[in-house]
Formats: structure tokens, C-alpha cells, sequence
């Protein structure tokens, strides 16, 4: 087994425990170290205090950047990677025109391994090193998926889509096959690696009474699998539900009545909720996953921060790609921003970057790994820089960062005021603001090469 020590040396910002106030329980080393060894953290602290305990390490020096934890994306769809940008429409007419004819493809295994590998790749740029992912209705696109995350040593979750109604016929399953594949799926990769599997019910519409009884069968077999759908996205889907399911009092009702809402279950949106579903989401440990960018491309509506707040309900910040419009969940960020900043109650940037590291960690259970830099957790992290690009640069000199040689020379700075480069990224940002990304202690995205070629 490799034993070697690395230590890298950066600003470092991450949330240790769970919490409701993320602006004041963070942890902030302004020159920090980080000790990795065999893919795992060993240690953090300040630099000066970690440097002479273990002095035989190989210091990567960071300087200038900030060490995040890896980012966990919890809602988007892998084989709508290549549908991302369609010009809009909404959510049942985007189904129907795109997303269906798109996952048709994923019959071919050859197909789903070649999106899976650009999926990937558009994951790791953008510094997101978990994610919540739906497959196709093809059991292949699943074996595909952890086939490609299994080969980073990713922690990954995804699931099978069923649905036997209301979508084409090239795309139906039905009650029985949903469950025996999703059955064989589970026993095939569930728990083994870091894989997580998945139940997925497209949503409700899509999936007969049958059907959702099936897989409820499932999550009662296996109460630790996650469940993964969608809820009230859209005001016609909502009403739609209420004429497929009469008798339920309302829309998440629906998934209670199939044993479908405990812990590890994310329910995807969630715009159009009434007081009782909230606190029913609350008392059940499931998640709301934010999806900002979809939600304002779809033109579905307004996320309640809120309301999602007030009945402390675990909030998970999600791309939705495809009709989220970019894997970068700093730019995500940057639109539940402006999302909750027209509901008078803004996001504040160490918000934004706990729902999409620690506080979904915490509420899937999995803070033993992921989701923050405490020793013990894997070595999945992100340098972010704020020399980006040209714009961002200039932001951030002299506003962000203090230098003990000139102004242009990163590897000389640090990083005093976190938050207010986080925000800056979730405007101005891409994937070029996140330089590195290291999964398990592996590096998977390389450095710029030329980090000052703006200067």
C-alpha cells in the first residue's frame, strides 16, 4: 500500500459539523495544511502548527487558492448531457420534445459508456465529486455509470428510471420489471465500492399505482438505498398528479402512501408545496434537492428558502442538468442567490457552499466520507482560484487576498476573505475557476498551466 504523506498548503474552508447557522460555524484556516495519506485525511489545521509534525511530507503548495470540500451535486440526469441549452420550454412539454427521444439512445452500451465518460469529465472540471444522478430507463445506463465512477474510486448514486405510463413505448417498463431490475441492480453495486444505488421513480405520473407499490417493496427491503424522484416542479404537474391520484391529500402523499419519504430520500424541487408536505419532508429526514438554474429555465417557479428553513428541512443545491444550465455548482449557487435574493432572503455564500458539501453529507448519513474535511473522511477536495480569468482577477486583487510580494504572484498570497471570493466565482466564475480536483487523493482535474498568463 502506498503510505506516502502529502501535505497541501492553501487557505482552507470547510464545515466540520452539521448546522443551521453556516456563517458561523465554519472553519476557516487562512494558511492551512491538509495531510492526505492512502486517499483519506489524516490531519488539518494551520500550516505552521501541521508542517512540524509531519516534516517528510510532500508539501503541494496552494498558496493563493482555497481548499474546499468536493462539491455533491444531488439531482441531475446523465443521459441529458447532451440536451443541455434546448431552447425552452416547460417541464411536460420539455419531456416529451427532448428528454424521451434523447434517452432512447441509451439502448446501445456503447452509448451510455461514451456519455458516461463525458459526464464524468464535466463533473470533476467543475469540482463536483459526488453526485445524485438518473439514469435511463435502461439498466445498462446504470452499469455504465458506476462502471466509470467505480474506475475513480467516485463516490457515486444512481438508479435505474422507471416508469410504465404516460412517456413512449420504447421507454415503458413495467410493475415487475422495474422492481426485479432495480432488485439486480441493487445486489450488483449497492455497497460495493463506493457505489450508492438509487431507487428512481421518474415521478409520479410516469409510474402506475403498481409501480410505486413495487418499489416501495424495495425501499422497505432495503432501507438504506436512496429514493430519488421528482416533487411538485411544475404548477400543471402538480395538477396533473391530483387527477391521477384523487384520493391523496397531495402531492407527496402520493410517495407516502408507498412507503417512498424517509431518510435518503430526495425529492427533487419541491416549488409548490403546501405547510403540511414541508413538515411532513421535515419529520421524515428527506431532502429537498434546490435545483435554481433548471427551475428558472423551465420557468417552473421560485424555491421557497423559507418556508424550506422554518420547518427545517435538509436543503441540497442540485445543477438538474439538462435543463439546469451548467454542471458548475458555484454558478448554481450563484442563481438560488438571486432566486432567494427576490424573496428578501438572500443565500449568504457560506449557505450556498454548505448545501452543496456537509449539510446534504449529513442528511444522506454519509459525513463519514464526504462532504467535509475532517480526518478520517476521503481526500475529495477542490482548489478554487480566484485568478480564473481576466475579470475575475481583477475582482479579486487587491479586494480578496494580501501578498507579501507583488500582487501577481498567487503562490504568494492568501485567501483572508472566503466568502466574498466564493460569491464573486458563483457570479463571474466557470470551470476554470476551480484549478484542481482530487478524488479519494487522486488528482483528476490538472492545474492551469500558466496561472498568471493574465498578469
Amino acid at each position: 500500500m502506498n503510505t506516502k504523506v502529502v501535505l497541501y498548503r492553501a487557505s482552507i474552508l470547510h464545515f466540520p459539523e452539521a448546522t443551521d447557522v453556516p456563517s458561523r460555524d465554519y472553519v476557516h484556516f487562512v494558511d492551512g495544511g491538509l495531510v492526505v495519506v492512502n486517499g483519506k485525511i489524516l490531519a488539518l489545521d494551520e500550516y505552521a502548527v501541521i508542517f512540524p509534525k509531519h516534516p517528510t511530507a510532500e508539501v503541494v503548495d496552494y498558496r493563493g487558492r482555497l481548499i474546499v470540500p468536493g462539491f455533491l451535486d444531488s439531482h441531475l440526469h446523465f443521459p441529458q448531457t447532451e440536451m443541455i441549452a434546448k431552447y425552452g420550454e416547460q417541464l411536460l412539454e420539455w419531456l416529451e420534445n427532448y428528454t424521451f427521444p434523447t434517452e432512447d439512445k441509451f439502448k446501445d452500451m456503447n452509448y451510455c459508456r461514451y456519455i458516461a465518460q463525458i459526464f464524468l469529465r464535466q463533473l470533476i472540471d467543475n469540482g463536483t465529486t459526488t453526485a445524485l444522478t438518473f439514469a435511463s430507463v435502461h439498466s445498462q445506463s446504470v452499469d455504465a455509470m458506476f462502471e466509470a465512477a467505480s474506475q475513480l474510486n467516485m463516490a457515486f448514486i444512481t438508479g435505474k428510471v422507471c416508469m410504465d405510463r404516460h412517456c413512449p413505448t420504447y421507454l415503458q417498463d413495467t410493475a415487475s420489471s422495474a422492481q426485479r431490475q432495480s432488485d439486480d441492480l441493487i445486489q450488483r453495486w449497492h455497497g460495493k465500492g463506493r457505489n450508492l444505488y438509487a431507487l428512481t421513480p421518474r415521478f409520479a405520473p410516469t409510474s402506475s399505482p403498481e409501480q410505486l407499490a413495487s418499489l416501495g417493496e424495495l425501499a422497505q427491503q432495503y432501507p438504506d438505498v436512496f429514493i430519488q424522484t421528482h416533487l411538485s416542479e411544475n404548477a400543471h404537474e402538480v395538477a396533473w398528479v391530483k387527477e391521477l391520484y384523487p384520493t391523496h391529500t397531495n402531492y407527496l402523499d402520493v410517495y407516502e402512501h408507498f412507503n417512498m419519504v424517509r431518510k435518503r430520500s430526495v425529492f427533487g424541487h419541491c416549488l409548490h408545496l403546501n405547510n403540511d408536505e414541508w413538515a411532513q419532508l421535515s419529520e421524515s429526514g428527506a431532502v429537498s434537492a434546490f435545483c435554481p438554474s433548471s427551475n428558472l429555465f423551465l420557468g417552473s417557479g421560485l424555491f421557497d428558502i423559507q418556508s424550506a428553513k422554518e420547518h427545517k428541512v435538509s436543503i441540497a443545491l442540485a445543477s438538474d442538468v439538462g435543463a439546469g444550465t451548467s454542471f458548475n455548482m458555484l454558478r448554481n449557487y450563484g442563481d438560488a442567490y438571486k432566486i432567494s435574493q427576490l424573496q428578501q432572503s438572500p443565500i449568504n455564500p457560506y449557505e450556498g457552499l454548505y448545501y452543496m458539501t456537509q449539510g446534504p453529507a449529513i442528511a444522506y448519513d454519509l459525513s463519514d466520507n464526504i462532504g467535509n474535511l475532517n480526518p478520517g473522511s476521503y481526500a475529495d477536495f477542490v482548489v478554487l482560484t480566484p485568478l480564473a480569468n481576466e475579470l475575475s482577477k481583477l475582482r479579486h486583487l487587491g479586494a480578496n487576498t494580501t501578498s507579501t510580494a507583488t500582487s501577481n504572484n498567487a503562490d504568494q498570497t492568501t485567501v483572508e476573505n472566503a466568502s466574498d471570493m466564493i460569491f464573486a466565482l458563483s457570479m463571474i466564475g466557470d470551470d476554470r475557476a476551480v484549478e484542481a480536483t482530487y478524488i479519494a487523493g487522486k488528482q483528476q482535474k490538472t492545474p492551469m498551466e500558466n496561472l498568471n498568463a493574465l498578469a
